[in-house]
């Protein structure tokens, strides 16, 4: 191959890489806040800043969670819903464990994007057993938004859940039932990121023990 050749294939593999990051930052620059599925939710990853972010409590009050992140270290959870027993059975987990989180420093917030009254019945009975840490309600769905966890449900699968079900979704402006991909993240006083796990398969949590090793790990 000629040093002409050469070149000219080098400036067209630059060409296309160029071309190929810009269509990339284009679509990011473009997509939606909620995904159209688990499989393409773009979560925040370790190292990046939780952004201004307002829940409801207990109550439907408003509450900072940007600020609450900040007083102390934070195990945050985004759990589906009362309604899901994979939620519930990893809620249940973390109250075990709860003792041992707080001798570390840290506080535990589970977010779901059910109304307030229903995470209310959760705090009070998660499979027989009162919560001793705190849920708030996301009905707006600002942080699983600002998480990037958000994600539409397909038509088929809310038509089974509130037809079969009786289960009451969260819709966002277009009429669409949108869940959060179930997640958990270990974030320090600055509101960074240190730890996080995000799986597409709702039925898959991570295991307290793994979530307190890891909170360990993050205090160094």
């Amino acid at each position: 191959m000629t040093i002409f050749q050469k070149t000219t294939r080098l400036l067209a593999l630059s060409f296309f890489s160029a071309t190929t990051f810009f269509a990339t930052a284009a679509d990011i620059a473009t997509s939606p806040d909620i995904a159209q599925s688990p499989e393409t939710v773009r979560p925040l990853l370790n190292g990046m800043t939780v952004p201004a972010i307002s829940v409801l409590d207990q109550a439907g009050k408003t509450v900072d969670l940007t600020a609450t992140i900040k007083q102390k270290p934070t195990v945050l959870v985004f759990y589906r819903g009362g309604w899901c027993p994979y939620c519930n059975t990893q809620l249940a987990g973390l109250q075990q464990v709860e003792d041992e989180f707080a001798k570390l420093g840290y506080q535990i917030i589970a977010i779901s994007p059910e109304a307030p009254l229903a995470v209310s019945k959760s705090q009070q009975s998660t499979k027989d057993v009162a919560l001793s840490y705190r849920l708030l309600s996301d009905e707006q769905l600002s942080a699983a938004k600002a998480f990037g966890i958000a994600y539409y449900l397909d038509a088929k699968t809310t038509a089974l859940y509130k037809g079969s079900y009786g289960i009451n979704l969260t819709y966002d402006s277009t009429g669409q039932a949108v869940l959060p991909a179930p997640a958990v993240y270990v974030l320090n006083e600055k509101a960074e990121v240190q730890f996080s796990y995000v799986h597409i398969n709702y039925k898959t949590r991570l295991q307290p023990e793994l979530l307190l090793l890891a909170a360990k790990l993050a205090k160094g």
